[in-house]
C-alpha cells in the first residue's frame, strides 16, 4: 500500500505549518511503500537530509505522522470497550505515558530547524470552548420528573416545571458569563437530535418549546451550534450541520467516513475517553486521511485536549481537584508551545452534580 499523493502532499505542509513555499522544496528520500499497517519506526537519526537547496526527508517520518493522524493503530489492535471505543489504555500512546508529548508536532520542529524556518509564536492559533449537552433539563420531561419525586426532590421538580431556568441542568446562563472571560474564543454546543433510547437518553425536543428559548439564549451569546450524534453511530441527522462531536467520544473509522459523506467538514471527537492528551500527536486541526485507502478526506479533526470527566471519573483517571488542575495546566502549556489549537470539553450537567468541576473550570480558563 502507499499514500495517495495528496495525502503526501498535505503531510509535507501539515508539518510545515501549512508553509506551501518551502514544501514546494520537500521530497521523500524513497518511494513511501510498505505491505501492511504497521506501527511507527524509531526515528533514532536526522531523517532529513538537504541536497542542493532541496530536502530529502525519510519516508519513516511522513509514514509515522499518517499513522498517528489517521488513526491507523485501531485497524491493528482489535480491542475496544463495553460501547466499542479505542481507548488511551489498548493504545501504544496510553502504554509507554505518550499521550503529553504530540510527537507529529515534535517533527514539524525538527522538520522546520533542518530548513531553518522559524517556529510560529508560542501562542494559541485558537481556543474552542466546547460543551455537550446531553439534556437541558432533569426534571421537564416525564421520566425525569417520576425519578425526582420518586427520590425525594419534588420541590425541586415542582420549581423546574415553573420555570426552566430553575433546573439544575440548566446551567447555560453560568457557561456562558464564564467563557465570556475568555477573549475571541470559538464557543460550540453540540446538540443531540436523536432517537433517545438506551445510550441516547434523554432526548429533549429540538422542536419544543425549551429548546427554542435555550438556542436563543446561546445564540445570543456569539455560540455556535454543532450536532452531538447518536450513541449509536449509523443514526444521526446531519441536515444544518457542519460541527460534529460523536455521544460518549465514540466514532469508529467507519463513523468518519459517513460523516465526510453527509456533509460534516469539523469533527471534535478526537480524545480519549479515559486519558486526557493528545491522541492525534498534534495539537493542531487535521485533515483525516483514511488509513485503510490513504486518501485524503474533506474532513477536518479537532484534537479535544482535555475533557471534564476524564479528569474525575473513577473509572477514568481519577483525579482530585488538584491533580486535574496541573494536569490541564501542563496540557495547555503544550498546546500553547506548539501553536496549536486548545479543545475543552466542560458537559452542562457536570457542573450541577457533586464534583470539582463547577470550581474548575473557573481556574482553568484563568489559564487562558
Amino acid at each position: 500500500m502507499t499514500l495517495a499523493k495528496e495525502s503526501i502532499d498535505y503531510i509535507i505542509s501539515f508539518l510545515l505549518y501549512g508553509n506551501e513555499e518551502a514544501a514546494k522544496h520537500v521530497h521523500l528520500s524513497a518511494p513511501l511503500e510498505w505491505d501492511a499497517l504497521h506501527y511507527p519506526v524509531d526515528i533514532t537519526s536526522t531523517p532529513i537530509e538537504l541536497r542542493d537547496g532541496e530536502a530529502y526527508v525519510s519516508p519513516d517520518l511522513i509514514y509515522n505522522t499518517f499513522f498517528y493522524i489517521s488513526r491507523a493503530e485501531e485497524l491493528l489492535n482489535p480491542q475496544r470497550d463495553e460501547h466499542g471505543r479505542f481507548l488511551a489504555k489498548y493504545s501504544i500512546l496510553g502504554e509507554n505515558n505518550r499521550l503529553h508529548i504530540p510527537q507529529v508536532d515534535e517533527y514539524a520542529r525538527m522538520l522546520m530547524k533542518s530548513l531553518d524556518i522559524p517556529m510560529p509564536p508560542s501562542t494559541f492559533a485558537n481556543i474552542c470552548l466546547t460543551h455537550d449537552v446531553d439534556t437541558i433539563a432533569h426534571y421537564r420531561h416525564l421520566r425525569g420528573a417520576l425519578g425526582g419525586i420518586y427520590r425525594g426532590e419534588w420541590k425541586q421538580v415542582l420549581a423546574s416545571w415553573k420555570n426552566i431556568s430553575n433546573d439544575p441542568a440548566f446551567t447555560f446562563p453560568w457557561l456562558i458569563s464564564q467563557d465570556a472571560q475568555v477573549k475571541d474564543a470559538e464557543i460550540i454546543y453540540f446538540v443531540k437530535d436523536t432517537p433517545g433510547w438506551g445510550f441516547d437518553y434523554p432526548q429533549y425536543n429540538l422542536r419544543g418549546r425549551d429548546w427554542h428559548y435555550t438556542r436563543n439564549m446561546l445564540y445570543g451569546s456569539n455560540a455556535l451550534i454543532g450536532l452531538h450524534s447518536s450513541y449509536y453511530g449509523h443514526i444521526f441527522n446531519s441536515v444544518g450541520y457542519t460541527l460534529h462531536r460523536s455521544h460518549y467520544l465514540c466514532c469508529p473509522i467507519p463513523q468518519l467516513r459517513r460523516l465526510a459523506k453527509a456533509g460534516i467538514t469539523d469533527d471534535y471527537t478526537m480524545s480519549f475517553p479515559d486519558q486526557a492528551g493528545f491522541r492525534l500527536q498534534t495539537t493542531r486541526p487535521v485533515r483525516w486521511i483514511d488509513p485503510e485507502t490513504g486518501e485524503l478526506s474533506s474532513l477536518t479533526l479537532h484534537p479535544l485536549t482535555i475533557m471534564d470527566c476524564t479528569l474525575s471519573a473513577p473509572h477514568y483517571m481519577n483525579l482530585n481537584e488538584d491533580e486535574a488542575y496541573f494536569e490541564a495546566e501542563r496540557l495547555i502549556e503544550k498546546v500553547r508551545q506548539c501553536h496549536g489549537e486548545l479543545v475543552l470539553l466542560w458537559h452542562n450537567t457536570s457542573i450541577c452534580k457533586e464534583t470539582y468541576h463547577k470550581s474548575l473550570y473557573p481556574k482553568i480558563l484563568s489559564l487562558l
